[in-house]
């Protein structure tokens, strides 16, 4: 009997470790369909998956659907588990200015700028943030920080536009 139940432990051992691999993969296969922009296929993905990177980006998959009071749940979450998560940033900025939580999103993007101060992303959306609170002084001193920090962003052309035709 004893080597039956050993049988059925090493059995079930390794049928606990195939998933934990497994999830990994679709983790970076969720991972991969954000990359490529196909936010809804890497929403469902996403859902039920745990662990801060999951999480991140299931809360950068909601805001690029403009799903921002959901993202914004899934980006504390990343967060807490680490504090400097970039893609948690991000989704979190976009959350919150998509809300019109200006004043939130200032005090947590000015909190990531304080810890890092390249981290290029914080400052577009602090200056989104002050761009919505209509600050204009603000938000171009933080457009300009992003593209010193960021100049080929798929975002840097409409922010240089934007500078630009405020002359």
């Amino acid at each position: 009997m004893r080597k039956k139940n050993a049988l059925t432990i090493a059995v079930l051992a390794g049928a606990l470790a195939l998933p934990a691999a497994g999830r990994a993969d679709d983790l970076q296969s969720a991972i991969a369909l954000f990359q490529r922009g196909e936010y809804a296929k890497a929403e469902a993905a996403l859902r039920g998956a745990t662990g801060p990177d999951a999480s991140a980006y299931l809360a950068a998959s909601l805001a690029k659907q403009k799903k921002y009071a959901e993202a914004e749940a899934p980006a504390r979450a990343a967060l807490e588990a680490n504090p400097m998560h970039e893609v948690a940033l991000a989704a979190l900025g976009e959350s919150l200015v998509g809300q019109r939580k200006f004043d939130d999103a200032i005090d947590k993007m000015s909190d990531a700028i304080k810890r890092k101060p390249d981290y290029a992303y914080a400052y577009f959306w602090r200056g989104q943030a002050y761009y919505g609170k209509k600050k204009a002084d603000r938000m171009v001193a933080d457009f300009e920080t992003f593209l010193k920090l960021a100049p080929k962003s798929p975002e840097a052309p409409i922010v240089r536009q934007l500078l630009s035709s405020l002359g």
